[in-house]
């Protein structure tokens, strides 16, 4: 021993030899010179133990490389160490630092230490590097509070829990090269607020498998939004923070409507499941009310029989006879009973069987009761795991999907029959079960578990062992079940946990007393029978909730696993499931005989069709992938309807002896009445009253009998009760079977004891209980059964909680513990300082989770309160206050909150507060949450400008306050969903609103939808379940249409293929919405003019055309109308202007379907005016005549259809507007006059600027009364077939290609022209042709602008006499001199108005009147002033006219120059310019210049 111990001796001198000599130290000289050093190092050899650093006391940093040390030692005399590396030294454990107080960094890496620990004390460590070790688990850091940096790279940490959270100031941290999977472990580096720098796929390391999932960085980034470097990337940039908060709200966003349509659809369910409970109620509550009115019926007949007896006894003991009004019957009855004394025998015979077929009834309802909680609580159960898949969608960022599938979907049929091949119904023979149908497939898509599962297959396969597997893999995988089991695990905890983290180890399943492996099996009943079996016990035991149901293990959920069986082995007898005992299988397996008592097993191929029982030693070869719900289907499956026996049994009670004689039924009581009923003489003998089974709502004379004592007023029509009050003696009151809705007015019992309210309409129990406390301080026993209350489930304890002296609730004894737990509830009901401690935070930052919960319940579920049990509370603490979660404490009045003065985020869902009050202090309030509570307006809110959410679900709000959201500028999420909100005005006073959610309410009309179009930052809205989703067509893409910057409508992502549908059906159609937006009010019928220039207007819809009956005309210049459309409906229109649109017809042309283009297919899926409305006539040319279509629009006189491009106007079929009195054409296309024949009423019609020719024979066929004509610049040669225009007064031809002056005299044919205007035709030329037509047309009084004076006509008579035989040929010019005009001598214009005024001013007023005067005798002669305001005519011109006309036509100007002829007569030339016309509605026409 002493010889080995001089041999360690001198082994240690020879190592501190090594270390002076690495570091240049003097061995010798060590003892003197040790005490200096303060840095030591030794790389890669010859230094295998850690011995001579007594030497060196003052030793600061020492570094050890690459030698073989299994363990720290010999550091305590080093108490001054800062820095310590030992590197590639083989060390398997952390020890000997104890003293080394003052150490700042240490560097461990590269050695195999397997666990952290003894580094308690070593408090001022700033620097920790473990990496490349064999660590497992994050652990003893707690006291580190000042490490910085850690590294742990390349160990196999699967978890990193809480174990880093007291480690506040640590700022890098490195993990890569581990083996963390779940981005929840990333989310709790969240808690270390100075974090800058994170490692988790170094370069140098392998990445975790986390890293290799979907939106990685960005989940990291966003829960850790302060750090600068993430994997040796630079992540400080504002930018890459913004996208990651982007993008992290938008899946926030979606998964919130997710969740919503999944509570949307659990509500539509029980709407559908209370719909069938109505249904299967009927019956049952006909025979109840029957049964009970009769039992009723006989109580009442019983009590007057016993009344009237004991009074026939006591008055025969007297010997008189009752001498009282209306006691005849009461004798008959006497009669009757002493005639047959067992008749009150029988009638309580009567009585008793009633009472028996009602308990029978309540049984029934107690049956369907209990069936409809059932299957909504299944409904419940199912949506409760769906949201919690979608929250775990959420957190995972979509790592975790779950797909519900249908049968479109490639997996479904595959995965559907493997259940129903896996099912044997002789397995179920003995539960009655004959088949099972399945509910719902979830396939379950987890990207970490599928790696994982590859991964671990992968590895297997290139094993040597393994070679044979490789050779066919897939030959040993197989589809499994697997169900937990009840007994040991939480089905719904398994049901959860399996999907997001995979089956459990095989240790953990042997701690739970089960096999050392994940148990499966390919047999649907020997997977299920461990759950059945517990069932079974638990429902023989009346523990279940389901006892109701026959099969109580009806719906079930079984998870199907891929799963790699590997080498397989069947169990050995007595042999436990252990990995150890079979050490070269991956599995196992027992076969069950489908006989029941018999425990042979079978042997064969691993992959036998056999039933089996499997068992898989590695979890990780064992992948979930999808989660079915189904149902076991019995014979008699469904909700029993009653025997029909029951109601013949009810009719044999109900006939049984003695039968009632039916009594009148009073509609109302007075004096007489009342004491007929009681049988007394004075009101105030009256103890006991009986108005059983009566038509009466009012008892206004009750309060008269003071005596009254037992009141009966069952089955009548009474809402309230307010009559009966102040009644000091009354102590029974029955009302049930009546309409009551309230109980308020009922006012001072106080002696009542007894009270009947069932079957009745209360839903407010908190208001009724509070009447009840107050004027009925006797109350000993009430029964409020088969009312609608609202929140049934608490009505019991509500009403315990109140009312202390029940014994009695309905017909339940009150136990003491019941109504002491009840005050207590009641108690805890206020917002005091007890609950303010409770449910409070001081959190100065909102958390940052992947939670759809508010930021205070999140708050209060995340972290402890801070307030102790026993800790003194400082002043003030109140104000430190920033969260506050109070929901489900019943509160009824929001109080004592005045001191919260920086609360930032506060829940009050599920309680009982009516109004918003107490928050007025709250001014720093930016999250609200009032849901499913009483509130009817949003009054209390104006002061909060800082809430940017606010939630106000199942309310009772009807409407939206625009001056309270006026106040909330910065309001961006707001959910008003299940109130009663009619209209949506207000909310566009909301401007900042990103989310709205307004689903459930009442809304109904499309003008709400424009509300909206203000609020241009809106991207989320719901509107489903309002009556606009079901009334309106096409109501998706309307909306999309009206609310372009929409990412989602009511849950539902907007696509870009709707955008492009929505801009087809209705992008520029005129709805009565758009008209009030464009308008700014609806009130429609106030509208006599409308104007809509410039809008793009495609087509008009303004139905019902009624609610603009009191418009006169409408102005749709410049819009791309193609036809009238909607207008024709427009009852009682007289002028309407559609200049510069695309007019084709006054109605589409009916095309065929085969042919229409995708647009007009979108156009004829909306049931718009006018298309889709096609008669059945067509509309071209060669269809003939169109006197056969019916007339349109009959009250329009007045149209203007220029520059509409119209080349045909047969197509157009203006025949059927009948009435129209003045048409306007010009600037179209049209190169023949025809489509007129139906205009009989025609006066004026405007074809100036197109491209006529030729007049054809039908072109005025029809124009009898047509009195002014203009076809100006037109391409007219000849002037043939205006004949039938005997009434023509007007005709202007300027600017045409009229050569021959024999085509003027045609003219003659027109009896009644008295203008004519040929300015800019060849004939024209230098007026040549005034004498010849001044002498044709012997009424003509103005031509070419110019009156045609007695002097000219005279002249020309004599010129015609004395002519030269030259004068007669066609062209043949006349000396200058004798009838060349002066040139035009400018005037001073004077302001004379022009003739009609602009549609948007006084057209309505123009119309009201013929467009022109129907007798010819009204344009008098010499009327000059009348042509000069004329804006159409155009002068005669000298050859300086005719400069000035060109000169005006080159500018474009259209102002009519006016001037004076040498001979005093005045001229008026216009270049017929556009729509300058007075009939134009553009204005008012343009004045001449001032003369």
């Amino acid at each position: 021993m002493i010889q080995s111990e001089k041999q360690k001796l001198r082994g240690d001198e020879e190592v501190v030899k090594e270390l002076c000599m690495a570091n240049g130290v003097s061995y010798e000289k060590i003892a003197q010179d040790g005490s200096s050093v303060s840095s030591l190092e030794v790389f890669f050899s010859g230094y295998p133990r850690m011995v001579g650093l007594s030497f060196f006391p003052r030793l600061c940093q020492l570094t050890v490389v690459g030698q073989n040390i299994s363990h720290i030692q010999g550091l305590d005399c080093c108490p001054l160490l800062q820095e310590l590396w030992l590197v590639e030294c083989q060390l398997t454990g952390i020890s000997g630092l104890q003293n080394c107080l003052q150490l700042q960094k240490l560097y461990l890496y590269d050695n195999q230490i397997s666990e952290i620990e003894n580094l308690e004390l070593i408090i001022n460590l700033q620097v920790l590097w473990l990496n490349n070790n064999c660590i497992t688990h994050i652990e003893g850091l707690n006291t580190l509070q000042k490490l910085k940096e850690l590294n742990l790279a390349d160990n196999n940490i699967e978890k990193i829990g809480h174990s880093l959270d007291p480690n506040v100031n640590l700022q890098n941290l490195n993990l890569s090269g581990n083996k963390i999977s779940s981005f929840k472990e990333l989310t709790l580096l969240a808690h270390l607020p100075h974090l800058r720098e994170l490692g988790l796929k170094d370069p140098q390391s392998t990445p975790n498998p986390v890293c290799l999932l979907c939106n990685y960085a960005t989940h990291v980034l966003y829960h850790m939004p302060g750090l600068q470097r993430l994997d040796t990337y630079d992540v400080s940039s504002k930018q890459v923070k913004e996208a990651a908060e982007s993008t992290v709200m938008k899946k926030m966003m979606y998964y919130n409507m997710r969740v919503r349509t999944a509570q949307r659809n659990l509500a539509e369910t029980q709407a559908s499941l209370m719909e069938q409970k109505k249904t299967l109620l009927q019956l049952p509550e006909e025979c109840i009310r029957t049964l009970n009115y009769a039992l009723k019926n006989l109580e009442c007949e019983l009590s007057e029989v016993q009344a009237s007896c004991r009074t026939s006894a006591r008055t025969c003991e007297d010997g008189a006879s009752p001498l009282m009004k209306g006691s005849a019957d009461s004798g008959d009855i006497s009669a009757d009973i002493s005639r047959d004394p067992s008749l009150e025998h029988k009638m309580l015979s009567k009585m008793e069987a009633l009472r028996e077929r009602l308990r029978v009834w309540s049984r029934r309802l107690e049956e369907i009761e209990a069936w409809y909680e059932q299957e909504l609580a299944h409904a419940t159960n199912r949506k409760e795991y769906m949201v919690h898949f979608l929250l775990m969608e959420l957190e995972t960022v979509g790592n975790i999907r779950f797909e519900e599938g249908c049968s479109t979907d490639p997996w479904f049929i595959p995965c559907y029959d493997l259940l129903l091949s896996r099912f044997s119904a002789t397995d179920y023979k003995v539960h009655g079960i004959t088949g099972i149908k399945i509910n719902r497939i979830i396939r379950i898509h987890n990207r970490a578990l599928r790696l994982r599962f590859e991964d671990k297959l992968h590895t297997l396969l290139a094993s040597e062992e393994s070679a044979v597997f490789s050779q066919n893999y897939k030959r040993w995988l197989e589809y499994l079940f697997y169900v937990s089991d009840p007994e040991r695990t939480s089905e719904r905890n398994e049901t959860l946990y399996v999907p997001e983290e995979g089956f459990k180890t095989a240790e953990k399943y042997k701690a739970l007393g089960r096999e050392s492996a994940v148990p499966l099996s390919n047999s649907l009943s020997v997977t299920e029978q461990p759950r059945i079996e517990y069932t079974l016990r638990q429902a023989s035991q009346g523990n279940s909730k389901q006892s109701a149901d026959r099969i109580p293990f009806r719906h079930g959920q079984i998870i199907v696993s891929k799963v790699f069986l590997g080498h397989s082995l069947p169990v050995r007898q007595g042999e436990p499931v252990d990995s150890s005992n079979y050490p070269k299988a991956q599995s196992v397996y027992r076969s069950v005989n489908t006989k029941p008592n018999s425990s042979k097993t079978h042997s064969g191929p691993e992959c036998s069709p056999r039933r089996r029982q499997w068992f898989v030693f590695d979890d990780e070869l064992v992948l979930p992938e999808y989660i079915i719900d189904f149902e076991y289907i019995a014979k008699d499956q469904g909700t029993d309807e009653p025997p029909p026996n029951d109601i013949s049994l009810d009719k044999e009670v109900l006939n049984m002896e003695p039968m009632l004689n039916p009594r009148p039924k009073m509609l109302s009581l007075d004096e007489k009445t009342l004491l007929n009923v009681a049988r007394a003489n004075v009101l105030s003998q009256i103890t006991v009253l009986n108005l059983h089974g009566n038509s009466l709502n009012k008892l206004k004379e009750i309060s008269c009998l003071t005596a009254l004592r037992h009141l009966t007023i069952s089955f009548n029509e009474f809402t309230r009760l307010d009559d009966i009050s102040h009644m000091p003696n009354l102590e029974f009151v029955d009302a049930s079977f009546n309409h009551l809705v309230t109980l308020d007015g009922l006012r001072g019992l106080g002696r009542l004891k007894q009270l009947d309210l069932r079957w009745n309409k209360l839903t407010k129990a908190r208001e009724e209980t509070a009447v009840l406390r107050k004027h009925t301080p006797a109350l000993l026993k009430l029964d409020t059964r088969h009312n609608p209350w609202h929140r049934p489930e608490s009505v019991r304890m509500t009403i315990l909680g109140r009312l202390m002296t029940l014994t009695h609730l309905d017909d339940v004894l009150v136990a003491e513990e019941e109504a002491a737990a009840a005050v207590q509830m009641a108690a805890g009901s206020k917002i005091n300082q007890a609950s303010l401690l409770a449910h409070s935070r001081t959190n100065s930052e909102r958390p940052r989770s992947l939670s759809l919960l508010s930021a205070a319940q999140l708050l209060c579920q995340l972290s402890p309160a801070p307030w102790g049990l026993n800790r003194e509370l400082e002043p003030g603490w109140t104000a430190k206050i920033t969260a506050l979660n109070l929901d489900s404490q019943r509160i009824s009045k929001l109080t004592n909150l005045d001191k919260l003065v920086n609360l930032r985020w506060a829940s009050f869902n599920d309680n009982d507060i009516s109004k918003v009050e107490g928050l007025d202090n709250c001014l720093h309030l930016e999250e609200l949450s009032l849901n499913n509570n009483c509130i009817s307006t949003l009054d209390g809110l104006s002061k909060l400008h800082c809430l940017n959410r606010l939630r106000v679900n199942g309310n009772q709000l009807s409407c939206l306050d625009a001056s309270v959201l006026d106040q909330l500028p910065n309001l961006h999420f707001l959910s008003v969903e299940n109130n009663y909100i009619r209209s949506m005005h207000g909310i566009q006073r909301a401007r900042s609103l990103l989310e709205l959610y307004i689903g459930g309410n009442h809304i109904s009309t499309t003008r709400d939808i424009y509300y909206l179009k203000g609020l241009t930052n809106l991207i989320i809205l719901d509107l489903y379940g309002n009556p606009l989703v079901e009334k309106l067509e096409n109501y998706r893409i309307y909306v999309v249409f009206q609310l372009p910057s929409l990412k989602a409508l009511d849950g539902i992502a907007v696509e870009v293929t709707e955008c492009e549908n929505a801009k087809d059906v209705f992008g520029g159609r005129l709805t009565p919405d758009m008209v009030a937006e464009k308008l700014g009010h609806s009130n429609y019928s106030d509208i006599t003019n409308l104007t809509l220039q410039s809008c793009s207007i495609r087509m008009v819809d303004l139905a019902p055309a009624d609610l603009f009956h009191n418009l006169r005309s409408v102005n749709f210049e410049h819009n791309n109308l193609t036809s009238f459309s909607g207008l024709i409906y427009l009852p009682n229109i007289k002028a309407l202007c559609l200049n510069h649109n695309h007019i084709e017809s006054i109605l589409p042309r009916q095309k065929a379907q085969a042919h229409l283009t995708n647009r007009q297919i979108l156009y004829h899926k909306v049931n718009s005016s006018g298309y889709g409305q096609q008669s059945s006539s067509k509309g071209n040319r060669e269809a003939g005549t169109t006197d056969s279509l019916e007339p349109l629009m009959g009250s329009l006189e007045v149209l203007h259809l220029s520059h509409n491009g119209i080349s045909n106007m047969a197509n157009l079929q203006l025949s059927r507007l009948t009435n129209l009195k003045a048409l306007f054409l010009q600037g179209n296309e049209i190169s023949q006059v025809e489509g007129l024949e139906g205009l009989y009423r025609l006066r004026e019609l405007v074809l100036d600027r197109n491209r006529i020719k030729v007049l054809t024979e039908n072109s005025f066929i029809a124009q009898n009364v047509l009195l002014e004509l203009h076809l100006a610049e037109n391409r007219i040669r000849e002037l043939n077939h205006l004949e039938p225009l005997t009434e023509l007064r007007k005709l202007f031809l300027s600017m045409n290609k009229l050569q021959d002056i024999a085509e003027l005299e045609k003219l003659e044919v027109l009896p009644s022209l008295t203008e004519l205007s040929v300015v800019g035709n060849p004939v024209a030329r230098r007026s040549l042709h005034r004498p010849t037509v001044v002498l044709r047309l012997s009424r003509l009084q103005v031509l070419d602008g110019v009156m045609v004076t007695l002097e000219e006509r005279t002249r020309a008579e004599l010129l015609c006499t004395e002519a030269p035989p030259y004068s007669q040929c066609p062209g043949a010019s006349v000396p200058a001199m004798d009838l060349s005009l002066p040139g035009l001598l400018p005037l001073m214009s004077r302001n004379t108005p022009l003739r009609g005024m602009g549609l948007s001013g006084g057209l309505q007023n123009f119309l009201m009147h013929d467009i022109l005067p129907c007798n010819a005798d009204e344009a008098q002669p010499h009327d000059t002033s009348k042509y000069k305001k004329h804006k159409h005519g155009s002068a005669a011109r000298s050859s300086q006219a005719e400069i000035t006309f060109r000169h005006m036509r080159r500018t474009g100007s259209s102002l009519p120059t006016t001037g004076l002829l040498a001979d005093g007569n005045r001229v008026i030339i216009t270049y017929p310019n556009q729509e300058q016309d007075s009939r134009f509605p553009n204005g008012a026409a343009p004045k001449p210049p001032p003369m």
